[in-house]
Parts: structure tokens; C-alpha cells; sequence
């Protein structure tokens, strides 16, 4: 154990003392807190792992166990208790209160989904379940948004879900997650994966080749920030040492569902070019955050990571995954890292910057799933190969994930400066029948929503800001004549106001006065204006700052009151 290790484990104060002098501590309910958490010593940092393991043991989060927690890891209860009250996937129930069913069903009510029918399979639910038995509740984008309506049946996934399949899985007790088919670390290494980070462990690149290769390739962040990845390894690189890694798996914007996708089938890729990262950075330990809506993907990279262990290809406790709870702040990259240390995850108010003070206050590379995949390629294949796949002198390759009214949504592996129009034709194989091309979603929830008219702007970052729209994380939504675009804005507003963390004024209040504002038969123009401004320039973080754009895009686009596309201007 390292020295920050010891210290994050250190009980506060002597004995108990710090726990306070309110409730009395049960225990029997200590009994049972040590029987489900195993782990010595307890580390302050892993208070959410330890949340989890009482919440799937018990099935909820009593305040005896929360006591009992705090007593055992030297914590003041408001402390435990705040965490665990922050996140949407732990239930905290009082010590009197029955069971929940034993089968919580999550029904995604996001923006796919709702223009799939979320909303009828909701209220369908109510009367085919028993609610003894069964819990259903409604969820945040879970990432699957090709296969929508989507739903959860305890951590298993249904896709194109319906009223029967869940009954059915619900009753059948069938509850546990499904893995997918995978390319396992052997399966990996007999294709010749790991090539490139062996090469660079042997010398055959030095560290400052491998970040220009990467400057070269014009390789940017492809979470949605678009910064330019050479340009982060190199800042990270200039701290001093001991330096940190963190990988940002949790992938909470509607509409997003590629990372999902490529650790569901190929997770190597992004692992190797993890440990390259890691290794051009010379990191002391990796930390990989991971959606809780994604246990699938959590049981693939443990057997995976434990299998490049085992192969002696990183030593044993390098890499650290952890599992989110549901808060579609941790995106952020500072929220994040409070998560990752225990934390609720609030943003924090920068400069600092993680490059400098992150994680544990040390330096720390902070990187997307699909932008790390694309290193192997990129150091394999050569910097020109990957600039030479962009159009419109555009670079590279992005994931596109693709929902809505298309023909063939899914996950797109297209050239950079692809347009909309481009991209539904060429990859999508066009509407859907019945429908024609109204407008679009280019970022996700927060990217804005723009008309057809605009379809052919290239899709990349910088782009579409003079339109008032951003790329982001490449989520993109299709729209229709059918859809109401006043309803489809309400609903991502919604979103944000359930997914706010509350710590800023602008957001926090105005993202609930945004949406009563939006509620409204007739929207009032200039205060709507006047509340995005102090929303945009006000926020903390990206959320607040991005929240009101859906509805400054049917402002522009869309003649305000416009029930449906057919607004467009």
C-alpha cells in the first residue's frame, strides 16, 4: 500500500469518537457490514464500493448499515450519509420501511427511447407487474439507444423492450447481466494486439516520438471536449512525478452509446492504448470509472484486466476499476474524480486544472474510451493513415452513435467532416419509412438541436459553433416531421434538471425554472433568452452551461412555438 493509500485509510481521530453522539450503533448491523465488506483496511476512497456491496447484498441502503459503515471507517454519518443520498442508483430506506420488490425494473425515458415509446411501456408496466414483486422506475439515458425502448431488468439489459419481455425476465427471476461476445486477451494477443505497447516499453519509441506521433495524427478528446490529445500527454508529462491516470467510461449523454460498443467488443483496444498513455506519461497507477448502467462491460474488463495481469503485462493493482452509481455529472472530469475519491461528484471550480491538481491532488491524464482505442492504429498504421480518413480536411475517424428516426441506428465508424445528411445516407440507409428528415441532435443532449436545412454542415469540433451547436461526444439524433420538437426539448431539460448536482445557483434553479417555463402552452420568448444567458455565463461546469441550448435552438430554428418540425425556418 502506498503512502496516499495509508493515509486515505486512517480512521479520523481515536477509536469512535469521531463518529458523533446521535444514534447509538447497532452492532449487529457492524456484524453485517463487516461480513459484506471484507476489504482491510478500509479506504476512504472506496466509499462507493462499499456502498455498492451493502446496496446489492441488502437491497437497500439503511441507515444502521450507514451508521454502522461510518463507524467502521472513522467517518461522521452525514459524511457517508451525503454520498450515498447523491447518486440515483442507492436507495436509502429507513430501518422500519419494508423491502423493495425484490426486481427493479429501469425503463429509459430519455430522448430515444421516448420518441420509441418509453412512455407507453411505462404505463403499460404499472398494470402487467405485481409491484410487490416488482419495482419499475424510470431511468436516464442507459446506452443503448439503437435498440430503443430500452429497459433493465435488475442489471440485465432488454433491448427493443416490451411489456412482455419484461414481465417475463421479471417473473423468471432473470435478472443478471448478459455478457456479449468479445475478443478475450488471448484472442487479442493472437491478432497482434499489444504490438504497439510492447514496442514502446522496449525503447523502440521514445516517449517525446509517441506524444508527436499523436500531435501528428491530429488524435483529440472524443468525450466531447475536443482537446488535442498530444497537447494533454505533454502538459501531464511536464508535472512532476507521481502522476496518475484516469479513464472516463461513464458515458451518461443521451444518445452516447459508443464506448459501450467498443468495450463490448474489442475492450483491448482501448486497454492497450491505456497502457501506452500511461506508459508515455510514466503514471504510477490507472483508475478506470465506469457507468453503473454498464455491468456487462464491468464484468469484461475485470476478467480482462485480471487476464493482463496474469499474462504479466501490468502488474497487479495498476489498474483500478471502479463502478459509478448513477450521475450523469460524473462525466465531468472533476466530478469524476470526486467520485473516484469517495465523493459526491461535484465539479470543481477550475483553474486548478486536473493536468495539474487531480485525482489525490496529483497530476492526472484524464482520457475517453474511444480516444484511447484508436492509439494502437494510430502508432501502428502511422499519424498519415489516420489523418487521410477525414473529409473536407477534417482528420481521422470518429464513432458516430446513431439514434432516432433511421433506418439502421447504431454505432458508425465514419471520417471526421461527414455531414448529417451524409451520415444517414451513406451509413444509416436512410429514414426509416414513413418518415422524413427534419432535423437533428449533432451532440447529444447538450449539443443543440438543429434543422435539416443544416444537414449538410461538417461534423466535427468548431464546425457547427456558428450555428450555436457543438459535436460533442458525436451523439447524433435524427428527427422527424412526425416529432414534436418542443416535447423532445422539454424532455432533454427535464433531464438536465434531474441530473443537475445542485451545487451552482444557475443551474440548480435554472434548469427547474427553464422547464416550468417550457411546460407552459406559450413560451416566453425573452425570458427564456434571458435565463439561457445567466444559465451559459453563470454554471459552475458544461452542464449548466449547455442545458439551455435545445431550447435556444427551437428559439432560432424553430419559431419558438412551433409544435413540430414543420417550424423549421
Amino acid at each position: 500500500m502506498s503512502d496516499d493509500d495509508a493515509v486515505m485509510a486512517r480512521p479520523r481521530g481515536k477509536g469512535r469518537a469521531s463518529v458523533g453522539k446521535g444514534r447509538p450503533l447497532d452492532e449487529a448491523a457492524l456484524d453485517e457490514v463487516r461480513a459484506v465488506i471484507t476489504e482491510t483496511p478500509l479506504r476512504r476512497d472506496r466509499l462507493i464500493e462499499y456502498l455498492h456491496l451493502l446496496q446489492d447484498r441488502f437491497g437497500a441502503l439503511r441507515p444502521r448499515h450507514l451508521h454502522a459503515l461510518a463507524a467502521a471507517m472513522g467517518l461522521a454519518q452525514a459524511e457517508v450519509f451525503e454520498v450515498a443520498s447523491f447518486y440515483h442508483h442507492f436507495d436509502v430506506i429507513a430501518d422500519d420501511a419494508p423491502d423493495l420488490p425484490p426486481v427493479t425494473v429501469r425503463v429509459c425515458d430519455s430522448i430515444s427511447c421516448m420518441l420509441a415509446g418509453a412512455e407507453d411501456l411505462v404505463a403499460a408496466l404499472a398494470d402487467a407487474v405485481d409491484p410487490r414483486e416488482v419495482r419499475v422506475v424510470r431511468g436516464p439515458c442507459i446506452g443503448r439507444c439503437a435498440a430503443a425502448p430500452a429497459a433493465q431488468v435488475g442489471q440485465r439489459a432488454v433491448d427493443h423492450a416490451t411489456v412482455e419481455t419484461i414481465a417475463a425476465l421479471a417473473a423468471e427471476g432473470a435478472t443478471v447481466a448478459q455478457l456479449p461476445q468479445y475478443e478475450t486477451l488471448s484472442a487479442c494477443l493472437e491478432a497482434g494486439g499489444y504490438r504497439a505497447f510492447v514496442s514502446c516499453q522496449s525503447g523502440a519509441k521514445s516517449r517525446e516520438e509517441t506524444i508527436a506521433a499523436l500531435s501528428d495524427a491530429g488524435l483529440r478528446g472524443l468525450g466531447g471536449a475536443g482537446f488535442p490529445a498530444g497537447r494533454k500527454w505533454a502538459a501531464v508529462a511536464a508535472q512532476p512525478a507521481p502522476r496518475l491516470m484516469t479513464v472516463n467510461a461513464d458515458e451518461g449523454e443521451p444518445g452516447t452509446f459508443k464506448d459501450r460498443w467498443w468495450l463490448e467488443r474489442t475492450p483491448h483496444r482501448m486497454l492497450e492504448g491505456m497502457l501506452i498513455a500511461a506508459w508515455a506519461v510514466a503514471v504510477e497507477r490507472i483508475y478506470i470509472y465506469l457507468r453503473d448502467e454498464y455491468p456487462a462491460v464491468r464484468e469484461i474488463l475485470r476478467r480482462e484486466i485480471a487476464a493482463l495481469e496474469g499474462a504479466g503485462l501490468v502488474a497487479p493493482g495498476f489498474i483500478e476499476l471502479r463502478r459509478g452509481a448513477g450521475a450523469y455529472i460524473c462525466g465531468e472530469e472533476s466530478a469524476m474524480i470526486e467520485s473516484i475519491e469517495g465523493k459526491r461528484g461535484l465539479p470543481r471550480h477550475r483553474p486548478p486544472y486536473i493536468a495539474e491538481v487531480g485525482l489525490f491532488g496529483r497530476p492526472t491524464l484524464n482520457h475517453n474510451v474511444e480516444t484511447l482505442a484508436w492509439i494502437p492504429d494510430i502508432l501502428s498504421r502511422g499519424a498519415d493513415w489516420f489523418t487521410a480518413e477525414g473529409r473536407r480536411g477534417h482528420k481521422g475517424l470518429r464513432s458516430f452513435s446513431v439514434s432516432g428516426r433511421v433506418r439502421e441506428p447504431g454505432v458508425k465508424v465514419a471520417p471526421a467532416g461527414i455531414t448529417a445528411r451524409e451520415l444517414i445516407d451513406e451509413f444509416c440507409g436512410g429514414m426509416a419509412e414513413g418518415h422524413a428528415f427534419a432535423a437533428y441532435l449533432p451532440g447529444g443532449a447538450s449539443g443543440g438541436i438543429l434543422p435539416a436545412s443544416l444537414a449538410d454542415v461538417p461534423l466535427d469540433f468548431g464546425s457547427l459553433d456558428p450555428h450555436g451547436a457543438f459535436i460533442g461526444s458525436h451523439a447524433v439524433i435524427v428527427l422527424s416531421d412526425k416529432d414534436d420538437l418542443r416535447a423532445v426539448a422539454l424532455n432533454l431539460m427535464r433531464f438536465f434538471r434531474a441530473e443537475s448536482c445542485g451545487q451552482c445557483t444557475p443551474c440548480r434553479a435554472g434548469t427547474d425554472k427553464m422547464v416550468r417555463l417550457m411546460e407552459a402552452d406559450a413560451w416566453d420568448r425573452d425570458l427564456m433568452e434571458d435565463l439561457s444567458t445567466a444559465m451559459r455565463d453563470a454554471s459552475i461546469c458544461g452542464l449548466g452551461q449547455a442545458a439551455p441550448n435545445p431550447v435556444r435552438s427551437i428559439l432560432a430554428f424553430f419559431n419558438g412555438t412551433a409544435a413540430g418540425a414543420g417550424g423549421a425556418r
